[in-house]
Order: structure tokens, then sequence, then C-alpha cells
């Protein structure tokens, strides 16, 4: 179980929150200064540093942390996948902004100056953690040592690992997290509408310049929900265009990236046959053969 194809396509925003992530990390480790990037109640009340604020919130304190927290990010571009990246970039800033001022008030309520939290995008993650419980299918199941486990239980191991490796000081921020996570599912304040301006949205896209990929690629990757064309308008095309053009068999690995975004394997591949194996206009079907 591993999100889907490898790589970043079509997942250019999850590919800049982990270039970021890994940058602010590598850079406060060598200069010793990862312990000192976690806030507290002055960082937050008393003597607010926005650089601090910022930094904590992509920088993780220990390379175990990052190991950890990276991979989970990795895997959790799969919502990307599915929901588009613009409305991906508006999940992680309700994220982070949600649990950041769920962690404030906390410890405003404790109001200890010792009390901190500790840094990294833990509410991105631990907010990921919701749909995926909720939507992603366990597809392989066994035992050891008689107890039984899942694909989805070394994704699970892997959060609790996160949560638990700073104690106190990660519990609160992956909690908040978690609440942030059930929050959009809830569509509070219809936030699951929300879409950003284009010219945001692919900022974010553009953010990603620094990996191996090109930047044409980055940022041709279009929102599968929303700015995809629908299918009923390319069939239209194609019954002028190319009537006598036979069906085209999907290829597996446009089979397997519908199937880590939650859809059956027989669904899918019916889906990428209608759509001429383009991965975008197969997940508009399906997720409107959903909505029905």
């Amino acid at each position: 179980m591993n999100g889907g194809p490898s790589g970043f396509n079509n997942a250019p925003v999850t590919r800049a929150v982990i270039i970021f992530s890994a940058l602010f990390t590598v850079f406060f480790g060598l200069q010793g200064r990862s312990n000192k990037i976690g806030l507290s109640y002055l960082d937050i009340f008393q003597k607010p540093q926005l650089w601090k604020v910022i930094v904590s919130t992509f920088a993780f304190t220990s390379t175990p942390e990052m190991m950890f927290g990276l991979y989970l990010l990795y895997y959790f571009r799969v919502f990307e996948r599915q929901i588009g990246s613009n409305k991906y970039s508006v999940f992680i800033l309700f994220s982070l902004a949600v649990s950041f001022l769920l962690g404030s008030f906390t410890l405003a309520l404790l109001r200890d100056p010792k009390a901190l939290i500790t840094s990294g995008p833990y509410g991105l993650i631990f907010a990921s953690f919701v749909p995926f419980f909720f939507d992603i299918p366990v597809s392989t199941r066994f035992r050891v040592f008689g107890s039984r486990f899942s694909d989805k239980s070394f994704i699970y191991l892997a959060g609790l690992q996160l949560l638990l490796s700073s104690w106190k000081r990660s519990i609160l921020p992956g909690i908040c997290g978690i609440i942030a996570g059930s929050l959009y599912r809830m569509n509070i304040f219809y936030i699951r509408r929300a879409k950003l301006p284009d010219f945001i949205a692919s900022l974010f896209s553009r953010l990603s310049w620094l990996s191996t990929s090109s930047p044409s690629s980055a940022n041709g990757i279009r929102s599968v929900s929303s700015s995809a064309p629908s299918y009923a308008g390319r069939q239209v095309e194609r019954n002028f265009s190319a009537p006598l053009v036979g069906p085209i068999e999907p290829s597996e690995e446009s089979i397997a990236m519908l199937v880590s975004m939650g859809f059956n394997q027989d669904s899918a591949r019916q889906a990428l046959v209608q759509a001429r194996n383009d991965v975008n206009v197969a997940t508009n079907i399906l997720l409107e053969a959903q909505a029905h």
C-alpha cells in the first residue's frame, strides 16, 4: 500500500509541502536550532514572531520525525489526486490554521511558559488520517502471531510513532489535527466547496520548482474535480472527430491510480475505457456515478 503510482504525478502541492518541510528541517538542524523552533505561550501571545510560526509549521525537530512525517505526507498525496490540487490546497490551509488556533487556545488555557507545541506539519498530517480512515478501503488482510492486520496498519503505526515522538509536545498538535480533519469532513462553513483563486493555486504548484520534474508538468496539472472537462463534452467531440477509433486498453498504472483513490478496480477499468485512458476524465466519470 503506497498511495498509488510512485512519484508526484498529479500532486504538485504535496511535492511543494514536502520540499519546504525537508529544507527547513535540514537548515535549522545544521544550525543546531531544531529544539528552539517549537511554539510556546510566549511565542504566540507575549512575543509573537511571524517567522517562527511559519517555520514551526513546516520544520520537524528531529530526523526520525522528519522521516515518518514526510513518508506520511508522501502517502497522503492520494487525496490531492482525488479532489484536485486546488481543493487540496484549501484542505492544507484549513487544517494548519484550525490546528494552530486549537493549539494556541490550549496554550492560553495552560499559561505555562514551559509548555511547547512541537514543530512540523502535524496539523496537516493528522487531519489526513480522517479521510484515510473513512475513504481508503482495505485491500489486504493478514495475520502476524495471531493478530489481524491490514495494509492500512502500517500507515497507522507510522502515525502513532509520529504522534508519540515528542510525547506531550507532539500529542497536542496531533489531536488538534484530527479535530481539524473532522471539521473539514463535516463540511463546517461549507469548507469542502471552497476553492482558491486560480493564481494562488498555481502559485502552490510553482513552489515545487526545486524538484527534478519539469516546471511545465507541474504547472499543467489541473484540479480533477473542478477543472477537468466533462466526459460528455469529450464524447461529443469524439463522435465527430474520431468515430472509427476503437477502445483503448487502459494502462495498469492508470488503473492503480484510480484504485488508490478508493474506486473499485472493475469500475476504474470501465471508466478508463470510456475516457480513453484519460485519468482526469475517468475520475470525473466515477465521481459523477457515486453522486448519483
